[in-house]
């Protein structure tokens, strides 16, 4: 009976043509209210978690875009930490942000973050740790990645639109719309985006996959003309991408 209660309950909250328990209809506008709150806190929620997102789009359309999520996917668990998490699948069909076809990857950029910043601990690999390994024993290693480790490809700047719109960089055009791979991690307190060498994206991508050392540089080097793998290796030890064992 409670259980029942309780789903009538949840259901009328998302969809006003359902009806409250009958133990509330003398309370309707109340229960409005409540309905409005418990909605409009969640959109809040979305947009503390893709401030950039919030920012590219305006408050006004975020809030609009929000309220369609929150109404066809409410929370599954009281927890939430994960709430959101396929924020960017509906912003890939949501019509009216169809002319910006960059938003669902800066979407997943702000995602990555979050998750990044609830990921488990874990101590980096110091570069004099790698440096210790000798070198005929390096191209066979498999690391272990960090927990907070994402890497996303897309085929617009998003580090470029995501650093602009969070206060990182100074606003500006962007003559040279190309397409940007970012790196997320959170080696310390901290989480940092960065943008990836041409090929450090497979590289990583096939480190977290398990591959030896040597196999994911010979793909990545593969992938592009431009790879450089001293460059890239300085890159995700500065970042912490590998961790120690």
């Amino acid at each position: 009976m409670w259980a029942d209660l309780q789903k009538q309950f949840a259901a009328a909250l998302f969809q006003r043509e359902i009806a409250p328990p009958e133990g509330l209809l003398s309370t309707l506008e109340r229960f409005d209210v409540h309905r409005d709150n418990f909605a409009a806190g969640l959109s809040r929620a979305l947009a503390v978690r893709y401030p950039a997102t919030e920012r590219l789009v305006g408050e006004a359309f975020f809030s609009a875009m929000a309220r369609d999520f929150v109404n066809l996917h409410p929370p599954a668990s009281p927890v939430l930490l994960e709430y959101g998490g396929s924020f960017a699948e509906f912003v890939e069909t949501f019509e009216p942000a169809r002319q910006l076809p960059y938003l669902p990857d800066v979407v997943r950029l702000e995602d990555a973050r979050v998750r990044a910043y609830h990921a488990a601990d874990a101590p980096p690999l110091a570069p004099s740790e790698l440096a210790a390994i000798p070198v005929e024993r390096l191209a066979e290693l498999t690391f272990v990645i960090h927990p907070s480790v994402a890497v996303l490809r897309s085929r617009h700047p998003i580090v470029t639109i995501w650093s602009m719109n969070v206060g990182e960089t100074a606003l500006a055009p962007i003559d040279d719309w190309s397409g940007e791979d970012a790196l997320v991690t959170r080696p310390d307190l901290l989480v940092e985006t960065r943008r990836l060498r041409p090929g450090g994206a497979m590289f990583v991508e096939r480190l977290m996959a398990g591959a030896a050392f040597g196999s994911a540089a010979e793909e990545a080097a593969l992938e592009t003309q431009n790879f450089d793998l001293s460059a890239i290796l300085a890159e995700i030890l500065t970042a912490g991408v590998i961790a120690a064992n």
